[in-house]
């Protein structure tokens, strides 16, 4: 698990624009970086939902929003266009990233996992502040408020 004051974790994931996207292309800006269970799915639809609502308010902060979770491309494609999400969705399918995180363990009824985790990750890629086990309604708005 990553804690307040750590680099943040590299990764290299492919991205619901096509891209392959690593964590360095965000460096001079807050990342905003959440980690969900599944796309198209009651709770984290509401979290994607409250992140597209602050989204606006979130860029004038500097900050970029990713979501990630192991759903495929496709999937993050169906999620974004039915949502209309104006944010980048990242897929690690083997959960890699999501493990280096420490956003992957157990979820109770629903077994092992991705947990409902969120990184905001200062302009230095180092780890700013961690919300784990987050309540998906308000939390952009939750994030929002901890960007000066």
């Amino acid at each position: 698990m990553v804690k307040v004051g750590d680099k943040a974790p590299d990764f290299k994931l492919m991205g619901s624009d096509g891209k392959e996207h690593t964590l360095k292309e965000f460096r001079g800006k807050n990342l905003v970086l959440y980690f969900y269970p599944k796309d198209d799915t009651p709770g984290c639809t509401v979290e994607a939902n409250e992140f597209n609502k602050t989204l606006s308010d979130l860029e004038r902060k500097g900050a970029v929003v990713v979501g990630i979770s192991k759903d495929s491309i496709e999937s993050h494609d169906k999620f974004k266009k039915k949502y209309k999400l104006d944010f980048l969705l990242l897929s690690d399918p083997e959960s890699k990233t999501i493990k280096e995180y420490g956003s992957y363990g157990d979820r109770g009824i629903f077994g092992m996992g991705t947990l409902r985790n969120t990184y905001l990750i200062g302009k230095d890629g180092k780890i700013m502040k961690v919300f784990e086990k987050v309540s998906p309604k308000g939390h952009g708005a939750e994030v929002a408020s901890c960007i000066g």
